[in-house]
């Protein structure tokens, strides 16, 4: 049987780390909590109740891979005998069962690497935001491309892939994921429900920031690994500057001589793209309230997701250090 301990990341998670750590602990005492600056008494909760803890040097620039990084290399050493660990955020909660099943996918497939379940969000009814969020958890059961956030690793495959990429401000599980496929390991996803997460998304700004964060992702993940046989992130990033940027720069530069007519056209494009989307999401059982949904805002993120490619870019050409593009606090910042 695998020897399995778990690694929670977070930053001033409140009420939402006491959950995530209390539920961890129903499974297991290998517990370590990484702490990235919190103000509030996340760190001294996690103590009380026996549970390890690293403080990041804030003077490094925070990246959740290098959170998760370091995690991972204190559980080893407080446990050595852990052959597999968790990762979660430490906005999530485990739900009942959880790791003992991804555990036994794990012991029954020696070739998995990773395990994964339903992620679900907390709030779904509370705003459109948290509910697109919910939507865009519920993918395919079976041998899947990448996990999200939480997930259960074989550490023999990650320390064959080398780990997180720490500089990596988004996208990071995908990225790692390719590189532990190449190992040629597995990962998979299962139909159990996994975890509990706590969007708090309200408002549009959160949502375009979010979408801002996946474009950089995208960029970077084209960037590292878009020549590779997955052709990582390349959709993606043309899909995002096409439609979030080329379309609308050429329907405003074309909008005097074509008397606006321009501008109608890239609207009707537009429409019949998110009625597209909400086609193919009603035939994988979405309802219609759900399809239309999703129609409409995965056309709102495109050229948020733009603007995300052109600050890795920008980025990258000026040889700047990336920071984080965060959607949660009381103001979206720009990253």
């Amino acid at each position: 049987m695998s020897v399995v301990g778990v690694v929670a990341i977070g930053r001033n998670e409140g009420e939402r780390l006491v959950r995530c750590l209390e539920s961890a602990k129903s499974s297991t005492d290998r517990i370590v909590y990484v702490d990235s600056g919190s103000t509030d008494d996340s760190v001294s909760f996690s103590e009380s109740i026996g549970v390890e803890v690293v403080c990041l040097d804030t003077s490094i620039p925070f990246t959740a891979a290098r959170a998760r990084n370091e995690g991972i290399a204190r559980l080893v050493e407080r446990w050595p005998e852990v052959d597999a660990v968790h990762v979660i955020d430490g906005d999530c909660s485990f739900a009942e069962g959880w790791i003992d099943a991804a555990e036994q996918f794990l012991d029954t497939h020696p070739g998995a690497a990773v395990v994964c379940g339903r992620r679900r969000e907390r709030s779904p009814g509370a705003s459109v935001y948290n509910r697109l969020c919910d939507l865009e958890w519920d993918t395919p059961i079976g041998q899947a491309r990448s996990c999200g956030g939480d997930a259960l690793f074989r550490l023999r495959a990650f320390n064959e892939a080398g780990g997180y990429r720490s500089s990596l401000i988004a996208g990071e599980e995908p990225e790692l994921c390719v590189r532990i496929r190449a190992k040629g390991w597995t990962v998979h996803r299962l139909g159990h429900e996994m975890t509990l997460h706590d969007a708090a998304m309200t408002r549009f700004a959160q949502f375009w920031q979010r979408a801002k964060r996946a474009g950089h992702a995208y960029a970077e993940g084209a960037a590292l690994h878009g020549e590779g046989p997955d052709r990582h992130g390349v959709k993606q990033t043309r899909s995002s500057i096409i439609w979030g940027l080329v379309f609308p720069l050429a329907a405003l530069a074309a909008a005097w001589w074509t008397l606006g007519l321009s501008l109608l056209l890239v609207l009707g494009l537009y429409a019949l793209q998110g009625w597209r989307i909400r086609s193919m999401a009603k035939r994988r059982g979405r309802s219609e309230r759900d399809a239309r949904t999703l129609g409409l805002f995965t056309m709102l993120a495109k050229p948020a997701q733009a603007a995300g490619v052109l600050l890795y870019w920008r980025r990258r050409l000026l040889k700047q250090q990336a920071t984080l593009i965060e959607y949660k606090g009381a103001e979206a910042t720009d990253g």
